[in-house]
């Protein structure tokens, strides 16, 4: 997972409450085996007027102009600026893998679905929580503003204006530690590496059948 420290994005406002997750990424594309690939049908029913389905040629496809992702101001951005209760409905975990292949790394937002908000965390997405009053202030910069960017300080947990105005937010200390270090599950558990060979040695010491191999 890449590490999280000192980012600075483009903004892009998506102004709707209750985006879910078959929004963020709809069913048919779950089918896939691999971890990869989903950024390209993120919001696919939004984004394109036709009817979208695995494996389809993107460059094939009619996007949508008055979509905020496909407006040229907004080309490029990593932070997505989102309403209230963001990411509810199914706990796909396929949600978060498209924000974050499609390039976002930042979501802000007043409130979100609680197991999409675990799972950003452990797919090295910083989902931030500001208050509503904060977030309606950054839509309307964003939409005044072209090309309007944020900075977000993780290690002093602040969002930095481009005025030079700080807008503080919490995270738990695990969570942060996790980003910080690029730590998903599987990095947490290689940190430990060492530890884990030498028990496997002294296994198989004690117990050499354990290396054997029924052949068929």
């Amino acid at each position: 997972m890449q590490k999280f420290d000192l980012h600075k994005g483009l903004v892009a406002p998506m102004d709707r409450d209750n985006v879910d997750t078959d929004a963020i990424i709809p069913k048919q594309f779950l089918k896939s085996i691999r971890k990869t690939g989903f950024g390209e049908n993120l919001f696919d029913e939004w984004r394109y007027l036709d009817s979208g389905f695995p494996g389809q040629d993107p460059q094939s496809r009619k996007p949508n102009p008055d979509f905020v992702l496909n407006q040229p101001r907004y080309q490029g951005a990593s932070i997505l600026l989102a309403r209230k209760n963001f990411g509810c409905g199914s706990s796909r975990e396929h949600a978060p893998w498209a924000l974050e292949q499609f390039g976002f790394r930042v979501i802000i937002a007043p409130s979100y679905a609680d197991i999409f908000f675990n799972n950003s965390f452990k797919n090295g997405l910083l989902p931030i929580v500001i208050g509503e009053h904060q977030v309606n202030k950054l839509f309307d910069e964003a939409l005044a503003f072209p090309g309007y960017a944020l900075t977000i300080d993780l290690e002093r947990q602040v969002i930095i204006k481009p005025d030079g105005e700080e807008l503080p937010f919490e995270v738990q200390a695990f969570r942060k530690y996790c980003l910080l270090n690029g730590f998903d599950d599987i990095g947490l558990t290689l940190r430990h590496a060492d530890k884990i060979k030498a028990f496997e040695a002294q296994r198989l010491a004690q117990k050499p059948w354990l290396a054997h191999t029924l052949l068929t």
